[in-house]
């Protein structure tokens, strides 16, 4: 059957994906998609309306066809081992502590592929358990049916354990021909159900301690990533733990959980309850002590006075650098509650004082308006007020916890004070939380630079001259430290030079 598709009937499919599987493909995936509806109307021999008509029945065996065809997960057993790190040694030890009366362990691996992810938890998890009265449940959810199938049977490539300590292959998995069977003890430990995360169904409130969900989000539209995310935090214990992929995060999705950072990783802790006081990030169990390295003498100790010191080189460097183009995305509104536009001014022209003191003409509720203390924290933290800037970042912190910049301006302060690991944490969180926030990334080169790890150096500095191309006008005023985007730019391209890395 010659199969052509219009533009409409493919946009029509796209949007039935999304509705009825929860999947978003943009548009540089739309070739993807179309040849797969066109496979699709080919095997089955039917014109693409009378297909798509049929396909937005609810619960309809297409909806299985499809997923299978469109979810096809690359992993293997102990990918990203630093999350498993911290399973293991935080995670998994803080729930059998919570769980120590009734010995009642639930552990969810969300959008399991072939069941490399619920196997290796099951496999740590059972090297950890105090002893064998523990009740342990690992259950393994897909869309998709025929990567079901392949965990069950729990046969793998060498390439699956690619990742996999020599011990654990060992101990686990004896091999058949080129094949890995996985031993039955593990393979009987998950169970693996064919479930939609963006359903409704609930998995029984507060059942679950861990919850992997890595890699999914990215493919979720937001309202349906609001959905999976409502859903996995009602399915979670409070102090529960949740891990994402590294290239996702809850901003903008919920803050039901608190944000932390250990074995150079980033996950969530259910909150024990709603409105408590927040919680800084946790010491890092694998930090890194920072070497004293001494700075060049004509480079400050930190970032503020690196900008405070800098003007005339950066004024200079600025005039000599080519003229940019480049059109900046518009600056997202900083207030919608409160008229901070004469407060913005004020920061602009750098009379920190005097913007702090229409702030506190505010009407009181304005202490819960996250864009007002946001720019009282920027305020002070620029005003060199450090105890009251943490004091204002806390404050944002419980309004919103995942706050990138709150985040950053602890990040500064905890630097103005010597407290390197703490900035770096900062820094890193607010980078995390917020991908495209090019301040943190400079900020880490420079800190980096300054304790001499050349490498993470250029790396952040050149991520960060990047992102300031892009960066939003708004950010630059609170972060900026008073110079625009082609001075910050400039800025990155120097010490890159000096560093001896490209520009």
């Amino acid at each position: 059957m010659n199969v052509r598709i219009s533009s409409d009937e493919l946009e029509r499919f796209r949007s039935l994906v999304s509705r009825r599987l929860g999947l978003w493909f943009d548009d540089g995936k739309l070739e993807y998609l179309a040849n797969i509806l066109e496979q699709r109307l080919r095997t089955i021999g039917e014109p693409a309306q009378a297909y798509l008509a049929r396909f937005d029945a609810p619960l309809h065996p297409e909806h299985r066809e499809i997923a299978q065809e469109v979810t096809v997960g690359e992993t293997y057993f102990f990918r990203h081992s630093d999350q498993f790190r911290a399973f293991a040694d935080v995670a998994l030890p803080a729930r059998l502590e919570a769980r120590g009366s009734v010995k009642r362990l639930r552990i969810l691996s969300a959008g399991c592929s072939s069941g490399e992810e619920a196997y290796s938890l099951s496999i740590l998890t059972q090297q950890r358990l105090p002893d064998a009265s523990w009740q342990v449940a690992i259950k393994g959810i897909d869309i998709n049916p025929r990567a079901l199938a392949r965990a069950r049977l729990g046969r793998y490539s060498s390439w699956a354990l690619r990742e996999t300590p020599e011990d654990i292959q060992k101990r686990h998995f004896t091999t058949d021909g080129r094949e890995y069977i996985l031993a039955e003890a593990i393979r009987d430990s998950v169970a693996f159900e064919e479930d939609n995360l963006a359903g409704d169904e609930s998995w029984g409130a507060g059942t679950c301690d861990v919850v992997f969900c890595r890699n999914v989000l990215m493919y979720f539209a937001q309202e349906t990533a609001h959905r999976v995310i409502k859903r996995l935090s009602r399915a979670l214990a409070p102090g529960g733990y949740l891990f994402l992929g590294h290239a996702e995060n809850l901003r903008g999705l919920s803050l039901d959980f608190d944000l932390c950072h250990t074995h150079d990783t980033f996950y969530y802790c259910r909150k024990e309850e709603l409105g408590r006081a927040f919680i800084p990030l946790p010491a890092a169990a694998s930090a890194v002590t920072a070497p004293s390295v001494p700075l060049s003498i004509d480079w400050a100790s930190s970032w503020l006075e690196t900008v405070q010191r800098s003007s005339d080189r950066i004024r200079e460097l600025t005039e000599k650098a080519p003229t940019r183009t480049v059109a900046p995305r518009p600056a997202a509104p900083l207030a919608a509650a409160f008229d901070l536009g004469l407060a913005l001014e004020l920061l602009a022209q750098e009379r920190f004082a005097e913007a702090l003191e229409v702030l506190n003409r505010l009407p009181p509720s304005s202490a819960q308006d996250a864009d007002t203390v946001l720019l009282r924290a920027a305020l002070l933290t620029h005003s060199d007020r450090l105890d009251a800037a943490e004091l204002a970042c806390a404050e944002l912190l419980t309004l919103d916890r995942l706050n990138a910049g709150a985040h950053y301006l602890r990040a500064l302060c905890r630097e103005r004070r010597g407290d390197t690991a703490a900035a770096i944490e900062h820094a890193q969180a607010a980078s995390y939380l917020e991908p495209s926030f090019a301040m943190p990334h400079l900020h880490l080169g420079l800190m980096a630079r300054r304790t001499g790890d050349r490498d993470k150096a250029q790396r952040e500095l050149s991520q960060a001259a990047v992102l300031l191309q892009r960066e939003d006008s708004s950010r630059l005023l609170l972060f900026g430290g008073g110079f625009n985007r082609d001075g910050l730019i400039a800025l990155c391209h120097s010490e890159l030079e000096r560093l001896g890395g490209a520009t």
